[in-house]
């Protein structure tokens, strides 16, 4: 399948790579990427031949999140028209959630909300120590409610709370005790650190590697495809306030929003 946002290899052991290939945009996530992400998850998923998957970002940057045209069109939609968007959202992401390949996540740079949403999916995240990461919704009006089902389910309640309203940056050192980041390293090392990844999944039997991750998510409990609705909903109330209005419009136009000249004034 050809994509226009997304590359995809797979070499001869079976490791496919799929790249998000927006660099000009720091890989910031649109409907047309969202779609391909999905479609190359369908693929993978289907390919008895491939024995893992690394997702990664092209360019300077892991993912920046939402794509600002995209996020422009969802506010000129309405209620139903943002739940849809936010659907398909949610679907991409349990999609690669529940793809049965372990799928390793190799980030750089910054991996800002959607982006987090992204590294949320992976079973085992390698990131270059000096990514910067921020979930910053809540400067706009907005809530990381679409990929909140998936974010809270790996970092937990406790680590969510400290960044999911405060919208302040944080390191790959917290999200390694959070648990979303299996490791760090310097931007030298990164290609190595995944391979080693790589070469222990090679070391496993393929069918008891898809169980086994099967297993992980039937344990941990209720998957987070069953909070999409919610979320969505969440999302919907959200954009409908008069405060998401005057935030949004604040950052289209380059302006301080009114909460942020009250808190400073």
């Amino acid at each position: 399948m050809s994509y226009e946002t997304i590359g995809q290899t797979i070499d001869a052991r079976g490791i496919a790579c799929v790249t998000l290939r927006r660099p000009d945009k720091h890989n910031a996530m649109n409907a047309q990427m969202i779609g391909e992400l999905s479609n190359a998850a369908r693929e993978l998923s289907g390919d008895d031949a491939v024995r893992a998957v690394v997702l990664a970002g092209e360019g300077r940057s892991f993912c920046a999140g939402g794509d600002l045209g995209w996020m422009r069109d969802q506010a000129e939609k309405d209620r139903a028209g943002k739940m849809q968007e936010a659907g398909a959202l949610a679907k991409m992401l349990g999609l690669w959630n529940t793809l049965p390949k372990p799928l390793i996540g190799q980030v750089h740079g910054a991996a800002y909300g959607g982006g987090i949403g992204l590294i949320a999916v992976c079973d085992v995240v390698i990131a270059e120590e000096n990514t910067r990461f921020a979930l910053t919704e809540t400067r706009l009006g907005l809530i990381p409610a679409t990929i909140g089902p998936f974010v809270v389910r790996r970092m937990g309640e406790a680590f969510a709370r400290q960044v999911f309203f405060t919208a302040k940056p944080f390191d790959a050192a917290f999200l390694m005790r959070a648990g979303l980041v299996a490791r760090s390293c310097a931007a030298v090392d990164l290609d190595g650190a995944v391979e080693e990844e790589i070469k222990a999944i090679l070391a496993c039997a393929p069918g008891a590697v898809a169980a086994a991750k099967t297993l992980c998510r039937e344990l941990a409990g209720t998957d987070p495809a069953d909070a999409a609705d919610y979320s969505a909903n969440a999302l919907a109330d959200c954009w409908e306030t008069d405060e998401t209005q005057e935030g949004i419009a604040a950052f289209f136009a380059k302006e301080t929003p009114p909460w942020r000249q009250s808190s400073q004034g």
